[in-house]
Order: structure tokens, then sequence, then C-alpha cells
């Protein structure tokens, strides 16, 4: 299909699991596609597996606000006009509330939602009208799971940015929503240190006895993306497995 052709595209954390996913999506859909991380190794990884003609990919730290203006400045240089912006870098840091300090605490907040939300000001004079903000949020902004306060609560700022900037930004025709997953099956976990058992026990957790796939919540991104949903605004899709409903 081509529900994103001629469109413009830029997915921050593009390298792997579901930015990656999602840009092999934007891809197949006829977009051109920017791609961000903070290793240059990772990005040339991405670009070689996605193979396409049709990518641009940015090497930027996403919770540097200053480089969210290069970042914007790359987009308008290549590209001119910008009309999907996909918010999908972040972090997991999970520890007890006894265990964190003033550094990890702004650390996660800075990646998670400072940065994002400075690039969008960053990006105010490149979005095209109409346009789409798709900003990559948690079910942990909803549930009380143990260790997770500091990222269910940048979660949480993210997720209630999509409601207010939806608001703000509608008379520029830009649309702002937001997609809350649940676990989702990417290289996240073996980053945090979960085995194949610890695997299987998460997923008895989930009302669907498995793990969601970065296909599934790539799918959603383009939904939101794409005219389909160009009545959509200020909304949450849950991806979750029916996970914060139990």
């Amino acid at each position: 299909m081509n529900r994103l052709a001629k469109k413009n595209a830029l997915i921050t954390g593009g390298t792997s699991g579901i930015g990656l996913e999602t840009a092999r999506e934007f891809l197949n859909e006829g977009a051109r596609v920017a791609i961000t991380a903070k290793d240059q190794k990772s990005l040339d990884t991405a670009r070689k597996e996605l193979g396409s003609d049709r990518m641009l990919a940015i090497a930027s730290d996403a919770g540097d606000v200053a480089a969210q203006k290069e970042v914007a400045e790359a987009i308008r240089n290549e590209f001119g006009r910008l009309d999907i912006l996909f918010i999908n870098a972040g972090i997991v840091d999970m520890a007890p509330l006894e265990k964190w300090d003033g550094r990890g605490f702004d650390r996660s907040f800075d990646i998670n939602f400072k940065g994002p939300f400075f690039l969008i000001q960053a990006l105010l004079p490149v979005f095209n009208n109409p346009a789409s903000i798709v900003l990559m949020t948690s079910i942990n902004s909803h549930i009380g799971m143990p260790n997770s306060s500091v990222y269910g609560a940048t979660k949480g700022a993210l997720l209630s940015l999509a409601r207010t900037l939806s608001g703000e930004l509608i008379s520029r025709g830009i649309r702002v929503n937001a997609i809350s997953g649940g676990p989702i099956a990417t290289p996240l976990y073996r980053k945090l240190g979960m085995g194949e058992e610890e695997l299987k026990t998460l997923a008895t957790q989930i009302p669907t006895r498995r793990l969601g796939k970065a296909s599934e919540v790539a799918q959603a991104v383009v939904y939101f993306a794409s005219d389909e949903s160009a009545f959509t605004v200020g909304s949450e899709l849950v991806v979750d497995g029916g996970m914060s409903n139990l």
C-alpha cells in the first residue's frame, strides 16, 4: 500500500525494536524516512538493513536539548517539510524508590520527555499543514508496577503532552496522538537482563499469553501517521494485549 506516499517522516530511536520496524513500515508505505540514534554504528547497521535510498540517518542524543535544533535543521535541509514525527527514543531504568539519585532521575526525564519536548518545539517551523505527531508512551503510566516510578512518570508526562499539544497545535494542522505500549518483544528486555524463563513468566501476566510484536505497534503508528486518522486528535491507543485491563 501507499498510505504514506509523498510524506516525509522522522523517527527518533529508529535503529532497533519498535523504531526500526516502524521505519520499515513507513518505507513500505511510500514515505521518505529519517531516523535518529546516538550511536553512529547502529545507524549504519539500520541503514544497511532497511536498504532504501529514501532514508536519512541522523546521529543525535535524544536527551540533549541543543541537539534537537540540529535535528530540525537537518530535516529542513534534506526534506524541506515534515509530515510525520514519531517520538520513540527512550530509556527504561527501573529501580526501587530508595535507589534513585538526582543524576539518574534527570537522565530519564531528559531522554524520555525533555528532549522530545524541545524537538517538537524546534520542528514547529518545519511541520507541514497537515502533519501528525505520534508519541510512544507506556502502560506504566497507568498501572502501579513496582520499581517503575520514574519511568512511569516520564511516560505519564509524555501522555499528558499528547493531550495538551493536540489542543495547542491543531490550529496549525498538526495532530498529536499517543500509543501506550505493553510488553513488546524487542531487544529491550535483554538489556534489562531478563532471560527466557523471566520472559515466559511475564507472558503469563498478559491476557493474550504472549508478548506483542514490534510490527503490531508499527502498524498502529502508521494509522496515526496516515490520513486515515485525520479526525483523530489527542487520542491514546493502548497496545498491550489487555495487560492494563487486569
